[in-house]
């Protein structure tokens, strides 16, 4: 029974399955079942189900009913899964004895994140009996922190209508999502024009960061996954990064796209549209080069094409990105002409990165009202839950940065 469970829930996220269930519908009300045995639980985070922990045997949670071989719960912020060989009635007259305040209580702007399986217990003490576990490499969102009466720190979760707690030894604070930002991509030895430019990359060191990513269990995000965390909608793993790549150059189709594709990373790739090639360009790494309508076409199985703006990446006399002395019916016209020009690669284009990292008040109402998600900025920082969508920070790893400095940037570190 336990590999048709599996079956299935593979099947529902391969079929596109994205956190819609019968949690969502009032026709069928929760009900509170019991485990009759220790149970693994399932669940669907980033673009996979996966195994997500445990709950011991006797524990109560509020599940719905399927017509399959499992039962749903609220798991995080999206659907949880029990194979219902492991729930029976409620035995005696046993119930939930979490306060409904707790239970009713908002979710606040804050995850915590596992590197190893982790105790949830049933009350903020370890000396209280174990609800269950939560596994390795999670992002869980949390209702509240509070403090034990030796003055530890706990943090109050949510699952299946249950309250839990995890210790803050056990857990650390989420302190967002790294978002790389990369833009032009050469061999050492042809690297003879832009070797002193900090948006150049070298392909030694580009493919030595990708394969710190693959070696240390790294997921790459979409934009759209992105906007699920930063909206606290979509649950996702403990070590995910976000790669972009502005401007859409010939060199990132040449070198990055396959180290992308051999590790099975995806990427975003933020393109000026008035600056794609009809036909490709013959090599030269002396000159910026862009890619073509066929080299964007034959890389979609890495990257997300969104927008870079059609006519704004440029700068004024001043040296400053010239988005920023347009009128704001002049920036919309151009953040809409960008849309529809990348349609034929993207039907989805709802994601924007500002030339330059310049951006205005102006610039975020014009990309908001041209009907974009979101935009990322050339700020230095991660990303949080609870951001402002139009103004995400992002990540530069340098040519001439080690390892440990990468690693020092993207792992779970309060920011300095």
């Amino acid at each position: 029974m336990l590999t048709r469970f599996i079956f299935c829930l593979l099947a529902l996220c391969c079929a596109g399955y994205a956190g819609a269930s019968l949690l969502s519908s009032h026709a069928i009300p929760a009900q509170y079942m019991q485990t009759t045995e220790d149970a693994d639980i399932w669940a669907q985070v980033g673009d996979k189900v996966i195994s997500v922990g445990t709950v011991q045997e006797g524990q109560i949670l509020a599940v719905v009913p399927t017509a399959a071989d499992y039962y749903e719960f609220r798991f995080g912020f999206g659907t949880g899964f029990i194979d219902k060989a492991h729930l029976g009635p409620v035995a005696g007259k046993q119930r939930v004895e979490d306060r409904l305040g707790d239970l009713n209580k908002p979710l606040s702007n804050q995850n915590l994140v596992t590197f190893r399986d982790v105790q949830v217990y049933n009350a903020p003490s370890s000396g209280s009996a174990p609800f269950g576990t939560l596994a390795e490499n999670l992002r869980y969102p949390v209702i509240a922190r509070l403090k034990d009466r030796l003055n530890q720190t706990w943090f109050q979760i949510r699952i299946g209508n249950r309250l839990g707690y995890v210790s803050s030894l056990d857990a650390q604070q989420d302190n967002g999502i790294p978002v790389l930002t990369y833009h032009h991509i050469l061999r050492d030895e042809e690297n003879t024009r832009f070797r002193h430019t900090s948006t150049t990359t070298s392909v030694v060191a580009f493919s030595n960061q990708m394969t710190w990513l693959r070696d240390r269990g790294y997921t790459t995000l979409s934009m759209y996954q992105l906007e699920g965390y930063v909206r606290n909608r979509m649950n996702l793993p403990a070590r995910s990064v976000v790669i972009t790549f502005d401007d859409g150059l010939k060199s990132v189709y040449r070198y990055a796209y396959p180290i992308l594709k051999k590790y099975g990373f995806k990427a975003t790739s933020f393109i000026i549209s008035s600056r794609i090639k009809r036909h490709p360009q013959q090599w030269n790494p002396k000159a910026l080069q862009f890619m073509s309508l066929s080299e964007l076409q034959a890389s979609q199985d890495v990257f997300d094409v969104q927008s870079h703006t059609h006519f704004l990446h440029r700068i004024d006399g001043y040296r400053r990105p010239i988005l920023l002395s347009r009128s704001y019916h002049n920036v919309l016209f151009d953040f809409e002409h960008s849309r529809r020009a990348l349609a034929q690669f993207n039907p989805h284009v709802l994601y924007l990165s500002y030339p330059f990292g310049g951006y205005d008040d102006k610039a975020v109402k014009a990309a908001n009202d041209a009907g974009f998600h979101m935009a990322v900025t050339t700020v230095r920082g991660k990303v949080k839950p609870g951001d402002n969508p139009f103004l995400l920070k992002r990540l530069y790893i340098l040519r001439t940065d080690s390892l440990e400095t990468m690693s020092r940037l993207i792992t779970n570190q309060p920011e300095s």
